[in-house]
């Protein structure tokens, strides 16, 4: 029997096994260091009914630095550090929100809008220069936006992902696919002023109409009924019914065509999707 070899042999698994243990060491590290939670907004005990929060510091932000075609200017808005901090109060502010009342559906929904679109820009404002929010999105290493990202709100802290699947969706508003925006081109348009409880029906449909009225979200060729839509109705289908008969129908009174809108109407059709743009929504 070979024992220099054997003996070798023994010292190179071994060293192989130490390498491969100081690996896993380091990724374990690295995914606690990295995909630790930011928060923002305060964790607070003293809660006001929802109904009593104002959006009215949102409404004057987003006047400022979104223009009509919900494009944001992300760097006069990183370089105005009093308009930085009226951000950061105004999530504060959304804190305080009290999540154990009842309240208008209505209210929920512009409060989870608002909240939702505020913490995106809160998340950019952070990041920005940055070309994509795909860049801060790290599915297995690293912070991930979408789940890392963390807005308190009463007692809770909750994440983009939470707000959007496990609180919007659920209200059964499939509008709000046309309302929430990931910072991306391939979104809806970011609207220039605060949802409001008051408003809100006016508010999701005119958002609805102007996302079919552009070209990267909607075509429709009437001569071959094909239907050609934004990656967003495959992703959330489910919401506006589930089957290509039930989207069509459900998209119907928001479609910028006659012809579309009846054919549509009908649940008559074929339906593709477009590929989404993830670039930034900068001006």
């Amino acid at each position: 029997m070979n024992w220099n070899r054997i003996w070798n042999v023994s010292r190179l698994v071994c060293f192989l096994l130490g390498i491969s243990l100081a690996i896993v060491l380091a990724l374990r590290s690295t995914v606690s260091q990295a995909g630790k939670p930011v928060y923002v907004g305060a964790a607070t005990s003293d809660t006001v009914p929802m109904v009593a929060i104002e959006h009215q510091a949102w409404d004057e932000l987003l006047g400022k630095y979104v223009d009509d075609d919900g494009l944001v200017d992300y760097r006069g808005w990183k370089g105005n550090r009093a308009d930085r901090t009226k951000l950061q109060n105004y999530l504060k502010h959304l804190s305080s929100a009290s999540l154990a009342q009842s309240t208008d559906a209505n209210v929920q929904l512009a409060f989870w809008i608002n909240a939702y679109n505020a913490v995106t820009v809160e998340g950019i404002l952070r990041e920005y220069p940055t070309s994509s929010i795909r860049n801060h999105t790290a599915k297995l290493v690293g912070y991930n936006i979408w789940k890392d990202l963390k807005l308190h709100v009463d007692d809770k802290a909750v994440s983009l992902d939470e707000i959007e699947h496990q609180v919007l969706r659920k209200m059964s508003e499939p509008r709000i696919h046309f309302a929430i925006v990931c910072a991306s081109v391939g979104c809806p348009r970011l609207l220039n002023e605060a949802y409001m409880a008051e408003r809100l029906d006016e508010q999701l449909d005119t958002n609805a109409r102007d996302f079919f009225s552009r070209e990267q979200n909607f075509r429709f060729d009437s001569n071959r009924n094909q239907f050609s839509l934004s990656a967003i109705l495959n992703w959330f289908g489910e919401d506006f019914g589930g089957s290509r008969e039930a989207l069509l129908k459900r998209l119907s009174p928001w479609l910028p065509s006659q012809a579309a809108k009846q054919t549509a109407a009908r649940g008559e059709g074929t339906v593709s999707f477009l590929p989404y743009d993830w670039d930034l929504n900068k001006q």
